[in-house]
């Protein structure tokens, strides 16, 4: 490996953890990544002062640009748009600010920002970049990124909660929710669910799924409850496979065909460790990551 090669790869996963944060999409972070690859290897290196700040400025300008491409095709989706669920690996969900950070329910607030607003917050509060690297990433005044940053704080403050439950119970409310979906247990996961709780289901069109937010225990409750009774995407009950598996810095489900991923089920929790949300993501072009079986490390620093 040259010296290029072994800098490049030095920061590839931060390039990755950024890209991600930024796009919501595995597939289309991998391609951000593989795009910066090649600027760094066609660039005058011996320029570079600083290789961490370059690459991070080459993937985050390609990240924005793309999902400013894409802004349109977001804002036409047939049903609710979720990210792309990725597996992740342990460490993540050692560290609190990772997790949070790469949870489903914060992509979908980052979701609500301007593409320039998500790629500054994803800089500032998530990796810590200060005003000034930032302002030479995304080629504006340090001022502006000020005030960007502020703008996209408060934002996100205003829909996330300031505390949630810790890691360990958020896994034992998951593994009794398994426990009562697979079971048919309604009362159980009424327990489990907060009275306003919340199921997003994204199918993208291509396979069949609520295409408004679906709201209350009761409803929520019964979805899960028949998914030990009922034929889902031609798959019956008795071939239909569910593991708990680490999903975006916590815990969540995968439920597999013999020959497919189906769908990734998350969930959001409040500070008694109540499940506020539910993200269930069953769009096929949502699941190669997944599929791929990849955990990836997603730790900002």
């Amino acid at each position: 490996m040259s010296a290029d090669q072994q800098v490049f790869h030095q920061y590839r996963k931060l390039l990755f953890s950024v890209a991600y944060r930024v796009l919501g999409s595995a597939a289309d972070a991998e391609d951000a990544v593989q795009d910066a690859w090649i600027k760094w290897s066609s660039a005058d290196r011996s320029q570079v002062a600083d290789p961490k700040a370059y690459l991070t400025r080459i993937v985050t300008n390609l990240a924005l640009e793309h999902l400013r491409s894409t802004r349109h095709k977001r804002e036409t989706y047939v049903g609710p748009w979720l990210p792309e669920s990725i597996l992740t690996s342990s460490d993540t969900a050692d560290a609190v600010t990772d997790a949070e950070s790469v949870s489903m329910a914060m992509l979908v607030v980052l979701e609500t920002l301007s593409p320039l607003e998500r790629a500054v917050f994803v800089l500032r509060e998530v990796f810590g970049f200060s005003h000034a690297e930032i302002a030479e990433a995304v080629e504006r005044s340090e001022a502006a990124v000020r005030q960007i940053a502020h703008r996209a704080r408060e934002h996100v403050r205003a829909r996330r909660p300031r505390f949630a439950a810790h890691h360990s119970r958020q896994r034992e409310v998951t593994e009794r929710f398994f426990s009562a979906a697979t079971g048919g247990d309604i009362n159980t996961l009424m327990e489990l669910l907060s009275p306003d709780v919340t199921l997003w289901t994204d199918g993208g069109g291509k396979v069949r799924q609520a295409l408004k937010p679906v709201v209350g225990a009761q409803t929520v409750a019964s979805w899960f409850a028949a998914i030990g009774t009922v034929t889902y995407q031609g798959v019956q009950p008795a071939d239909m496979r569910a593991e708990l598996v680490e999903i975006n810095g916590g815990p969540g489900i995968v439920f597999s065909a013999p020959d497919r991923v189906i769908a990734t089920v998350t969930f959001d929790f409040d500070a008694d460790g109540r499940i506020t949300a539910i993200h269930n993501v069953a769009n096929p072009d949502k699941l190669q990551a997944i599929t791929d079986g990849t955990a990836h490390d997603v730790a900002t620093r």
